[in-house]
């Protein structure tokens, strides 16, 4: 069962439902790697402060889900700007800060709307050997349990589903990673 923490920030109530560890499995495609499969780890925190911490981890997995090896992480901080929100919207203005090990800082701006978030970049710096990132977008979306999405039968425990365009090597922006993440413990 999921709970508020009495300490959340109240900028952070619409970010609330990622709270916790979600875990899953996608796909990871690009016209300059192979494609293959992962099990991705993604937590959510926060400590009472107007922002919620994310950290990410993925690994290669074979067609058995066997882990075969580290794949990407990334981390960083998840921003809602309640105070931006223009009146009469619904959607409520949010900043992602993200640090990948690849050599880059990723600035994106977007919005919630509800259990869905939609945000893109809109500034990278990198250091000198970074490899060649130019943008990118993504779109999360949360399907609570016991939602009913025909022709499938009722979703059994919480979803949190994302997809990933990007932009990079010389390739235009497209998709880049896709996964369906379960709602588990917190270690």
């Amino acid at each position: 069962m999921f709970e508020i923490p009495d300490n959340l920030h109240p900028d952070c109530i619409s970010l609330a439902w990622l709270l916790g560890a979600w875990e899953g499995t996608g796909e990871v495609v690009y016209p300059t790697i192979k494609t293959r499969s992962f099990r991705q780890r993604i937590e959510f925190s926060q400590t009472g402060k107007p922002f919620l911490y994310y950290l990410s981890r993925s690994w290669e997995i074979d067609p058995d889900g066997k882990a075969l090896g580290p794949l990407n992480m990334e981390t960083g901080f998840w921003r809602p700007r309640p105070a931006d929100q223009e009146e009469g919207e619904d959607a409520i203005p949010i900043e992602v800060l993200l640090s990948h090990p690849t050599g880059f800082l990723e600035a994106m701006l977007g919005e919630i709307r509800g259990p869905r978030i939609e945000i893109a970049t809109s500034k990278v710096i990198k250091v000198e050997s970074a490899k060649d990132y130019r943008r990118g977008h993504r779109l999360y979306g949360h399907i609570p349990a016991g939602a009913e999405m025909p022709p499938y039968p009722p979703v059994p425990v919480s979803q949190l589903m994302w997809v990933y365009e990007m932009e990079a090597m010389g390739e235009p922006l497209q998709p880049h990673i896709s996964a369906a993440l379960s709602r588990v413990p917190v270690d």
